[in-house]
């Protein structure tokens, strides 16, 4: 028979208090002098996960608007785990090495990125050679938001074709194929496939003149270089509201509440088209079950912290968050889209 432990219970309690907070302690100073999540003195089972900072690696730059909203997401997600959430942002590649950092991490979820239709659904058709399997090498946890695009031309550009709406322009370049051409940021960009996608659905002929960078091609647009560009809602509305743009069109099925009285792409007469820009939570494959639910609870409802919808609603975003099963089966099918829009369109980076 073991032997009893005849110990008062208060003193039980207060020794494992101790014992819990020193374990804590040397973790965080394992993970801070660069133990590692594999190292033995840093490994810190499910049910006591987070016993340490957890990286949000962000794999675009400073700034942009994937960063500012990873930084919203991880003041708000702070205090709920009891630790720092600490944003590493890591571009290159159209997002490629940011994302490979954590298709490649330890499964403990102290290390999760901020991936997006780029590096989960675009550039595995973009690149000859991937680093990772979007989806093999990933454990999906949140869809966080979605942003739509906007079909924009200048005054002067629709004056000068007779255009005043997405009808007319389609009507204009079945008239006149490969007369309209549209700008975009690069081969493969979100712009450069919303125009692929308009001329598949719509049966249409449009030159692609890519540019080396979003605002360079609105630069082009605004002067007369080009005839139309899909551009990020947010990044659209300065010049909207200024009269320099006038928005013909909004890529998702749904109009936008920054835009309420611009129509659908779909409204035009173009059947199924819906193209967003998207982003979301992901860890490495096999995330313990306990730390991917309790990742999923604590994201949601940081989506609800005033300053995470105060950075959503500035660049025109929505926050959409998916269980991981549906964000998953959400992704295959953005991969089934691209995957035939970069092929009709001959899109590569490489």
């Amino acid at each position: 028979m073991a032997a009893r432990n005849n110990e008062p219970e208060p003193q039980r309690s207060s020794r494992r208090a101790v014992l819990g907070a020193g374990a804590r302690a040397a973790a965080l100073a394992s993970w801070l002098a660069g133990g590692g999540p594999g190292s033995a003195s840093g490994a810190v089972a499910a049910e006591q996960w987070p016993a340490r900072p957890i990286r949000l690696v962000v794999p675009y730059p400073p700034g942009g608007p994937l960063d500012q909203v990873a930084r919203a997401l991880a003041e708000a997600m702070r205090q709920p785990l009891g630790q720092p959430v600490v944003v590493d942002n890591r571009p290159g590649a159209g997002g490629n090495i940011g994302a490979d950092l954590i298709a490649k991490a330890e499964p403990d979820g102290y290390s999760i990125v901020m991936g997006a239709v780029a590096t989960h659904a675009i550039n595995p058709y973009l690149y000859d050679r991937m680093p990772y399997d979007p989806n093999r090498d990933f454990s999906p946890i949140t869809r966080i938001a979605v942003v739509p695009n906007v079909l924009v031309m200048t005054p002067q550009t629709m004056e000068r074709l007779g255009i005043g709406s997405i009808r007319d322009l389609i009507g204009y370049a079945r008239r006149n194929p490969g007369r309209l051409n549209f700008a975009s940021g690069g081969s493969g960009s979100a712009g450069h496939l919303a125009g692929e996608l308009l001329k598949s659905r719509a049966r249409i002929s449009m030159v692609h003149i890519p540019y080396k960078g979003a605002a360079p091609a609105k630069t082009g647009l605004l002067a007369g270089e080009t005839d139309l560009m899909f551009d990020n809602l947010a990044s659209a509305m300065p010049q909207i509201r200024a009269g320099q743009l006038r928005p013909l069109a909004i890529t998702t099925v749904a109009r936008d509440r920054l835009a309420p009285d611009v129509p659908t792409v779909a409204e035009g007469g173009v059947k199924d088209f819906d193209i967003n820009t998207w982003f979301g939570f992901f860890g490495p494959a096999r995330l313990p079950p306990a730390v991917l639910d309790r990742l999923v609870r604590v994201t949601t409802d940081a989506l609800q912290a005033p300053l995470v919808m105060q950075t959503l609603d500035k660049l025109g975003a929505a926050a959409a968050p998916l269980a991981p099963d549906a964000f998953d089966a959400y992704i295959r099918a953005e991969q089934r889209k691209y995957r035939e829009l970069v092929k009709v369109s001959g899109a590569t980076v490489d």
